[in-house]
């Protein structure tokens, strides 16, 4: 029987629950993702009751469960997205995306993308607050899957930028690591001609990284500390996902 092996790589709670944050699988070959997470589950039987709210990723693309899977394949599993250090990755328009253990300097940001041609600059700076549903918030941590996490951030601005054709530069800053109380956790920047373009594709791009950037963040209390997650799925991946 011809097998495929596959890495495996785990996210937010699924890695606390397994024990690992990467691993490899040997499946038949033909499999399925589904196939695939079903022989991580038998490896590592704490997954399973996370299985109904899984997503999955084959090379940094959301999969669903019936795509399949080759030999030398990475296999992402992780919860839903809660909404690496480096330099920026930037692209030729001069558009940026970064992830960073350190402060996210706004300005810096705003002067980065800001050209003489532009009216307008509308910033969002997501901050840690104080408290959920009543429960006294003591910090913040944020982990990510960064190469996909950038390419999803490049997909956001992208899609944007097809909605608002006005937009000149976006900028897209998260911090990962511990986050304290009323510190920055994302930054994004929009300039434009005319305000309204920035204000509308400033909106649109902090709740889409919110749906597909796979960011995942923990929130820790005075009494214990929970993994907060999103949607089950992207609207475009539960729209191809068929009922049982």
């Amino acid at each position: 029987m011809t097998t495929a092996t596959i890495t495996v790589l785990l996210f937010g709670q699924a890695r606390e629950l397994a024990g690992t944050g990467e691993t490899s699988i040997s499946v038949p070959s033909p499999s399925t993702v589904g196939d695939a997470v079903a022989s991580l589950e038998e490896r590592y039987p704490a997954l399973v009751p996370l299985d109904r709210v899984l997503l999955t990723a084959v090379n940094e693309t959301y999969a669903t469960r019936d795509e399949a899977v080759r030999d030398g394949d990475t296999l992402a599993v992780f919860p839903p997205v809660s909404g690496g250090s480096g330099e920026p990755d930037r692209d030729d328009d001069g558009d940026f995306f970064e992830l960073t253990r350190a402060e996210i300097l706004i300005l810096e940001m705003r002067r980065r993308l800001l050209r003489g041609e532009d009216g307008a600059v509308c910033i969002f700076d997501g901050v840690a607050r104080n408290n959920t549903r009543g429960r006294r918030t003591l910090w913040l941590e944020y982990e990510g899957y960064d190469d996909m996490a950038i390419a999803t951030m490049r997909q956001v601005a992208a899609e944007a930028r097809e909605k608002w054709p006005g937009i000149d530069r976006i900028g897209i800053a998260h911090r990962l690591g511990r986050i304290e109380i009323g510190e920055s956790s994302v930054v994004i920047v929009v300039t434009s001609a005319h305000r309204g373009v920035a204000f509308e594709a400033c909106r649109y791009a902090i709740d889409r990284l919110k749906q597909i950037v796979p960011i995942w963040k923990k929130e820790f209390f005075e009494d214990g500390a929970v993994w907060v997650q999103g949607e089950a799925w992207p609207d475009e991946i539960a729209a191809t996902e068929t009922n049982d």
